[in-house]
């Protein structure tokens, strides 16, 4: 790459202040926006029963384009693309009424499917909202890491230098968030099944998850050194890239595991963790260090990637606690007068409480009169952004939540493990399902198209209209390989 155009590249996506977090989390709402209106026209319509290129366009329209018109050409206007996706989705939802029984009998590949035969209920079920959750957090992941390198993305949206809030800040926190959530399930599985893993065995199994991640952060680093490649060396230093981050995260895990004994609550050792790693920042010499240090050594070379690791260790912890309350269901085995509703009433309830946890915890940190006057880093990875990217997310799914509650309420009636299996499938959309499924597999994609692209292509001369095409085959490549893998029951483990 010629270095006038590399350091022209390198300039644009630097010594950025980032945009106020009410239009972020108004950008942001077109995901579950996008959701509600696919799934009322699923409940009421049944248009996503028969999946065939009709289906899948207008599936690709509503949780991929309407993503990429959100922080693209309508990112002045995201109150109005809103607007265009709840209206409609509000009108249909009052005026039909939902799929009868006997169209609950058809399956999602529109065969009839057979009287269930009573059964047990998983403890561990299908969450269709987390899927959507995580699934359209992969989406704006991997549409804004391409975007970016584009005029037509605002500058606002992109990482911020030092100090402030951004639409790709919060995307990198939401990744690790989401990750924890899931992580949560294979300790949900050993609690169930009554197992109790020592110390080195856990420590093994995170080993084994961790290798892969690393293997894939060296190969970005030589690429990207061996390439010429342009890069923003304050976001995480000279060597240090995303994938060491989430490497990192398994073996850190397995030994806060450790402390659970002590302090049985992942929330509350996250929120200790963030708040000493806060106090260095704040009484040391360290925050100066990270932010201005000259880069002598190999240390002080990757200051960033090495001291905002802790700050996503926190939220790895967070997101693994949302894990532990909302991915098992709730009603045991034991208790079979529980009502299913009361279950998704508390965990809304839950949801919701966490969300204002979050939420004052972060306004506390920030409030110049009533608080600690902190400042929103993620470069630092501090408490102030800890605790944003914890409200944020825990928001997030409250919305995927409610929207399954109202409008797909038989996935959480469902008195026995078939029909509920068929009910799940039947409210969650086949292009979210497909990027949740393959999530690591699909963002590696992401980094090598976007990679591509920028050799191939001068991002920041293109114009708008180029720009957009450019993009929008992205995502076609991007969802059709995601949707091909998951049609064919493949599951690429990194």
């Amino acid at each position: 790459m010629a270095q006038s155009y590399k350091a022209l590249k390198e300039d644009f996506v630097s010594n950025l202040t980032g945009g106020s977090v009410s239009e972020i989390n108004s950008v942001t709402a077109v995901a579950p926006a996008a959701v509600f209106l696919w799934s009322v026209l699923q409940s009421r319509q049944k248009l996503f029963v028969h999946y065939g290129g009709q289906a899948f366009a207008v599936d690709y329209l509503l949780n991929v384009v309407a993503i990429l018109l959100a922080i693209t050409l309508y990112s002045q206007a995201s109150a109005v693309l809103n607007v265009l996706l709840l209206t409609p989705a509000v009108v249909l939802y009052a005026s039909q009424s939902a799929r009868s029984s006997q169209l609950r009998a058809i399956d999602v590949n529109g065969k009839r499917a057979e009287k269930s035969v009573p059964d047990n209920l998983n403890l561990l079920p299908v969450r269709p909202f987390i899927t959507a959750y995580r699934g359209s957090m992969m989406i704006i992941t991997c549409i804004a890491i391409i975007a970016v390198d584009f005029k037509v993305f605002p500058r606002r949206f992109a990482k911020v230098e030092n100090w402030g809030t951004s639409l790709m800040d919060i995307g990198v926190g939401s990744f690790v968030f989401s990750a924890g959530v899931v992580a949560a399930r294979p300790i949900l599985k050993d609690q169930l099944a009554g197992r109790s893993l020592g110390f080195a065995a856990r420590l093994y199994g995170s080993a084994r998850h961790s290798l892969p991640l690393l293997v894939l952060g060296v190969i970005r680093l030589y690429s990207v050194k061996g390439l010429d490649y342009a890069e923003h060396v304050s976001e995480y230093g000279v060597h240090w890239n995303f994938f060491f981050t989430l490497a990192l995260l398994p073996p850190f895990v397995a030994g806060f595991q450790s402390f659970f004994k002590l302090i049985p609550s992942y929330a509350v050792l996250a929120l200790l963790l963030g708040g000493a790693y806060q106090a260095l920042l704040e009484l040391t010499p360290l925050k100066g260090y990270v932010l201005t240090a000259p880069r002598t050594d190999i240390l002080s070379k990757n200051r960033e990637g090495i001291f905002s690791f802790f700050g996503y260790l926190a939220i790895f912890l967070v997101g693994q606690a949302t894990g532990l309350y909302v991915l098992p269901r709730s009603l045991q085995k034991t208790n079979p007068s529980g009502s299913a509703a009361t279950e998704r009433r508390r965990l809304l309830v839950r949801l919701a409480s966490w969300s204002l946890v979050w939420s004052c915890l972060l306004a506390f940190t920030l409030s110049y009169n009533y608080g600690l006057a902190f400042r929103v880093s993620r470069r630092l990875a501090n408490l102030p952004y800890v605790l944003w990217v914890c409200a944020f997310n825990c928001t997030q799914i409250l919305a995927f939540c409610l929207i399954e509650t109202f409008v797909f309420p038989n996935v959480h009636k469902a008195m026995d493990g078939a029909t509920e299996k068929r009910e799940a499938d039947f409210a969650t959309s086949h292009v979210l399902q497909s990027y949740n499924r393959n999530g690591l597999a699909i963002f590696l994609l992401a980094n090598l198209m976007t990679g591509l692209i920028n050799l191939t292509v001068k991002t920041i001369d293109v114009d708008t209209g180029t720009a957009m095409a450019i993009l929008l085959g992205y995502a076609v490549v991007m969802t059709t390989v995601a949707i091909t893998l998951d049609a064919n029951g493949i599951s690429v483990k990194i």
